[in-house]
């Protein structure tokens, strides 16, 4: 009896069980026709609702979102079109002024960038590009010509951050067609070429629009040396050498107290360390990659060499701070070249101020030996290296002479004075030569 017993309870369960599972078996397969469609849940909701449900998404969860399907994609890149989003998620964020509203920003339009990334998957390079282009170019201080706020705008940095993540990982043949995109689209080109063949200063705003939209939108984003080499390389080289060589000095050079390129002051005052740094660096950038195809060895001193002597020659003291910058590789390649040349003045009074530079900067007075040294080993004859050690010290003479007339004459260019350049001077000979000394009675 026991037995039957539980086996009538166990069908009763069983039926019980099956009459129970019934409704849940059609709401399944409701829920998986609803699945099926390319908007699953949200194809019944009015567009209107879609429209306020994404208004509420953040960009790193609507990037997500876009994932889903490629309708669910399409409905974002609808939205993200409309004015009301792009004045509430963009044109509002380039009133942030203040250093830490920037941070903010900056995130702000990293995480758009991821946006439009993943909105834009599925389309070609192109489209890609003239999607994200087209939602952008409605803000007018991403116009090179437009914003009122120049050239205190960061709108030029706001879409560079934004560019760099929506192309990170891309391969370089596409990176190709996003500059020659840009170019299209900004004219770019015909701007630098403007810039390039007025006479330096001339032209100062479109100087300044090059420098700010090459080095906001192209340049100072990446991380890696070979991302930044590679931008850079695209602005250089569809122009000759001379070209070149300003374009470098107006994307890197140092700026005016009136926010001008610098050109005259490179010639007429002092440059410091921080003054020259960037252009150092690009120098360098360029020096490290110069076995790139299409890029000869000797491509960067000709710039230098340019570039030193335009619009007028530089204040020896900031060519002398600029090598030192650029380190011992491009300074002893440049004199080497010089002294290659029979350049014998140009040599010896830019070892001169190398030695005024490394007192002044507090620099090891044994690097500047070590440099005047290899110099001289280009040289083969005895004659010629006597030449050149007479050529330096005489220089050594001519340059003090010259600041002693300067304090005489009590003139004053707004740099130090010039009995204290003329002090450095003398104190920068005498441990020169001291080193030099020093280092001869340590061989014997």
């Amino acid at each position: 009896m026991a037995s039957e017993s539980s086996r009538f309870t166990s069908t009763r369960s069983y039926r019980r069980f099956r009459s129970q599972r019934r409704p849940h078996s059609l709401r399944t397969a409701k829920t998986r026709t609803l699945r099926s469609s390319p908007q699953g849940f949200f194809e019944k909701l009015p567009v209107e609702v879609f429209d306020f449900i994404l208004d509420h998404l953040s960009a790193v969860d609507a990037s997500v979102f876009s994932m889903a399907s490629k309708t669910i994609s399409g409905c974002i890149m609808r939205h993200v079109s409309t004015s009301a989003w792009r004045n509430r998620r963009i044109w509002q964020w380039f009133d942030c002024t203040s250093p830490e509203a920037e941070g903010s920003a900056l995130d702000h339009f990293r995480r758009l960038g991821l946006l439009f990334k993943r909105c834009t998957l599925l389309l070609p390079t192109k489209d890609r590009l003239r999607f994200s282009y087209s939602v952008f170019s409605q803000v007018p201080c991403l116009a090179m010509d437009q914003c009122a706020a120049f050239p205190f705008c960061r709108g030029f940095v706001y879409y560079g951050v934004f560019l760099t993540t929506l192309i990170a990982g891309w391969d370089e043949l596409e990176c190709h067609r996003v500059f020659d995109f840009i170019c299209e689209n900004t004219n770019l080109q015909r701007t630098i070429e403007a810039a390039v063949t007025c006479r330096p200063g001339a032209c100062h705003r479109l100087e300044l629009v090059v420098r700010l939209f090459c080095r906001g939108v192209l340049l100072n984003q990446w991380q890696r040396r070979r991302d930044s080499f590679f931008w850079l390389m695209c602005i250089l080289r569809p122009w000759p050498i001379v070209s070149q060589a300003r374009l470098l000095f107006i994307l890197f050079g140092p700026l005016q107290s009136d926010g001008k390129i610098g050109w005259q002051r490179v010639r007429d005052h002092v440059v410091g360390q921080g003054g020259l740094w960037d252009l150092a660096k690009a120098i360098i950038l360029l020096h490290d990659h110069e076995e790139t195809k299409g890029w000869r060895p000797d491509t960067i001193l000709s710039i230098m060499d340019e570039m030193m002597v335009t619009p007028l020659p530089w204040h020896s003291e900031n060519m002398a701070r600029l090598l030192i910058l650029c380190g011992k590789n491009i300074c002893y390649n440049i004199l080497a070249s010089k002294a290659i040349n029979g350049r014998l003045s140009e040599i010896s009074r830019l070892l001169i101020f190398l030695i005024l530079v490394s007192e002044k900067d507090g620099y090891c007075m044994k690097w500047a030996v070590k440099m005047t040294q290899q110099v001289c080993q280009v040289f083969s004859v005895a004659s010629e290296k006597w030449s050149f050690v007479q050529s330096v010290e005489n220089m050594f003479s001519e340059v003090t002479m010259e600041l002693y007339e300067l304090v005489m004459a009590g003139n004053h260019n707004g740099d130090m004075d010039p009995l204290q350049h003329l002090c450095c001077l003398l104190n920068a000979s005498a441990h020169f030569h001291t080193e030099i000394v020093y280092m001869s009675l340590r061989k014997d």
